[in-house]
């Protein structure tokens, strides 16, 4: 078996392990067992469990980053012309999608790893996703805070994490909030038409709209 082949296999199964039963609840044992490799092979591609951990989320936040940063450097940069919170919005799915497309990942399975990153206390890896993708994220915030200037920034901070956790529960779940809908409505929802539905909420929530 070619070294791509296992270091595939590996994150895959880690990938799939860890949005299922999350990062604690995960042994390397598990791991290796669904991905058919031995304990070696991991400590040898990866050393530590944290290290497979953050090599998961590169798996994600590489391309994702490489896909907002290509559509922030198509945005206007003078003030008048920069875009609104509801393109910026906009701006921020299509590149979450497009990379998803393109890497042929799971947007699912990328939320509930992201949302399991900050209810798990997995302060390493959140320190790790600054460190690397930290500049990406600096970069989409000042179009933000341009985009809606004098808001205070402690009311901006949990905006964005009103957002996050938004964005997080209903693309993570969306499976079983379609098969609800379905069951009470008789209806069926693309995850296209939910992020359709979901950007107006969640750029009035950035503004803070009171109405």
């Amino acid at each position: 078996m070619k070294q791509s082949d296992t270091i595939e296999r590996i994150l895959n199964s880690a990938s799939a392990l860890f949005a299922e039963r999350g990062y604690s609840e995960t042994s390397l044992r598990t791991i290796t067992s669904a991905a058919n490799v031995n304990l070696a092979a991991v400590n040898y591609h990866f050393g530590s469990k944290r290290t497979l951990i953050k090599a998961v989320f590169s798996r994600y936040m590489g391309p994702f980053c490489e896909s907002l940063n290509r559509s922030l450097d198509e945005c206007p940069q003078d003030d008048e012309s920069s875009p609104s919170i509801d393109q910026l919005t906009r701006i921020l799915f299509s590149s979450l999608f497009e990379s998803m497309e393109k890497s042929g990942s799971c947007p699912q399975q990328f939320m509930r790893l992201l949302g399991l990153a900050y209810s798990q206390s997995q302060g390493f890896l959140r320190h790790s996703m600054i460190e690397q993708y930290g500049d990406t994220y600096t970069r989409y915030m000042i179009f933000l805070k341009k985009a809606n200037p004098g808001v205070d920034p402690v009311a901006f901070y949990w905006r964005l994490f009103f957002m996050m956790g938004a964005t997080i529960f209903t693309l993570s779940s969306y499976e079983s909030i379609n098969d609800i809908l379905k069951a009470d409505f008789n209806r069926d929802s693309s995850m296209t038409e939910v992020v359709d539905l979901m950007v107006p909420s969640i750029s009035a929530l950035l503004r803070g709209d009171k109405n």
